[in-house]
């Protein structure tokens, strides 16, 4: 790719960018949120056109116009953001748009069987039968991949590969992409994490405000100067966890179980309880009941058996305004689509759940026959109270006026943390708090958690990044199949997690 421009009304996202991947090696493409990373990709890919500059492929000129072109050239790629059809099935997903062998009819008996052949290979676990709106955003992701592998692309474009994976089993991804570039595959591998990046990558790239910033071989990187060429500044890798004393129960689950929306147990006698100011780490690969137990938990689906008591209060199966008024906070793993009304500008965003109370409403309707109802806005507290909260979380936005939808992934996480801490819970649920975010707003949200929890809130994290849950947790609860395998402590040995996450118990 040479001199690759790429702009979009009032932000230029490639600035003439040179990029270069060899036949057979591992090519690593770094860069924090609207660094420009994803557009580069999606211009190789065929979704965007440049507005200059020129892409060879085997060192012939190509014009790509559409992933169509794309994909007949070779190439593949399993985008951040999901490019699947959630009412069809895994199969149809993963043939949508080639041709098929029984034309005019679906070879879909054929195609599961490759599906599975594919899929236990590289150890994808997914059920091909299964629609794509009833899967975890995990197993969406392992789709992904296995749609780029069915295509046998040659130049495979890998984004964020490893969130889903026991370290056995990222171990085992980094053979399998070596054995492909051994093959003469070509892999451009993008990912916030370092520590992977130099432990595959032949060479690394990185991006800051659309500009190539420089192209390293693994020899001359190291992790402290790729994340200060990613944001310009020294990056604290290992956040301080400071001691702290623990209070009281403030959330304790007893037998909990739950159906998934196959209808089958997703959760099977779950059970265990927060102290005030613990962090209390779930681990497990993704699929494995942590999205279930998330929702119980904030009301967002039903249990069939169980308890969960938030202050000693029993809020199984309420609503979850209800849960909200107990003292929830929830950052929930989908910022898009469940944590933010992308269309509503921020101001109304950080309002949500608190828009019908006062300060933020005030004029009382039908008070005389018990139900409270608030029903004018006051525009004059809600700006002074958004303005307070982009600027103590650090929010980067031209003003509390514009769309959510205009932010990058890490200040649209900052937006959420920021509308649930102003609240004050006493419990706080945080779901893949860092997924897909750069270095720096990695940093600034596991600092913030931090906080939190240092004040005496109760925080379960539910994150796929182990280094994370090891870091920051307290005790760590590991999962498999809706039930808790054991709850150790942080410094337990990483193989021993990885065993319990794979459903594996010592005895």
């Amino acid at each position: 790719m040479r001199g690759i421009v790429k702009k979009f009304p009032g932000v230029i996202a490639n600035n003439h960018v040179n990029f270069e991947v060899r036949a057979g090696e591992i090519h690593a493409l770094l860069g924090e949120n609207g660094a420009g990373k994803t557009t580069l990709m999606n211009v190789l890919y065929g979704l965007y056109q440049p507005d200059e500059g020129e892409i060879y492929v085997r060192g012939k000129k190509v014009n790509i116009k559409s992933p169509k072109d794309a994909i007949e050239l070779g190439i593949g790629m399993v985008h951040q953001h999901f490019m699947l059809v959630p009412p069809m099935s895994v199969t149809e997903n993963i043939i949508l748009g080639l041709k098929s062998p029984k034309e005019p009819f679906l070879d879909l008996e054929n195609a599961e069987k490759k599906i599975l052949e594919l899929s236990q290979r590289y150890g994808l676990k997914v059920d091909p039968k299964a629609k794509i709106w009833q899967l975890s955003v995990g197993e969406q992701q392992r789709v992904e991949i296995l749609k780029a592998l069915y295509r046998g692309a040659e130049i495979f474009i890998l984004d964020e590969p490893t969130a889903v994976l026991t370290p056995q089993e990222v171990d085992q991804l980094f053979e399998t992409v070596k054995k492909m570039t051994k093959e003469g595959r070509s892999i451009i591998f993008i990912t916030h994490k370092l520590r992977e990046v130099l432990a595959v990558s032949d060479r690394i790239t990185v991006l800051r405000q659309g500009k190539v910033m420089g192209t390293l071989s693994i020899k001359e990187a190291t992790r402290e100067k790729l994340a200060e060429m990613m944001v310009g500044r020294e990056v604290v890798f290992e956040v301080e966890k400071v001691k702290t004393k623990l209070g009281k129960e403030v959330l304790q689950v007893k037998d909990l179980h739950a159906l998934s929306d196959k209808g089958i147990p997703a959760l099977k006698g779950v059970s265990f309880s927060i102290r005030e100011g613990e962090i209390l780490g779930v681990a497990g690969v993704s699929g494995n009941g942590q999205r279930e137990l998330s929702e119980v938990i904030t009301g967002l689906r039903k249990a069939t058996k169980g308890q969960v008591i938030v202050m000693g209060k029993d809020v199984t199966n309420r609503s979850p305004a209800e849960i909200i008024e107990a003292g929830v906070g929830h950052i929930p793993e989908d910022r898009l689509g469940m944590g933010l009304i992308m269309d509503f500008s921020l101001k109304e965003n950080v309002i949500l759940e608190m828009h019908s109370k006062p300060p933020f409403a005030n004029g009382w309707f039908l008070d005389k026959l018990g139900i409270k109802s608030c029903w004018f806005l006051n525009a004059p507290e809600i700006d002074k109270f958004a303005d307070k909260l982009i600027s103590e979380f650090n929010i980067v936005a031209p003003s509390r006026e514009v769309p959510a939808k205009n932010l990058s992934g890490g200040n649209l996480q900052k937006l959420i943390l920021a509308r649930e801490i102003s609240r004050r819970p006493k419990v706080l649920i945080a779901c893949q708090p860092t997924r897909g975010l750069d270095v720096g707003a990695t940093e600034y949200i596991r600092k913030k958690l931090l906080e939190e929890a240092q004040k005496g809130v109760a925080i379960l994290l539910i994150s796929e990044d182990l280094d994370e849950v090891l870091m920051m947790s307290d005790r760590i609860a590991v999962m498999y199949e809706g039930q808790i395998m054991d709850i150790v402590p942080p410094d337990t040995d990483i193989r021993k997690i990885g065993l319990l996450m794979a459903g594996v118990k010592e005895h």
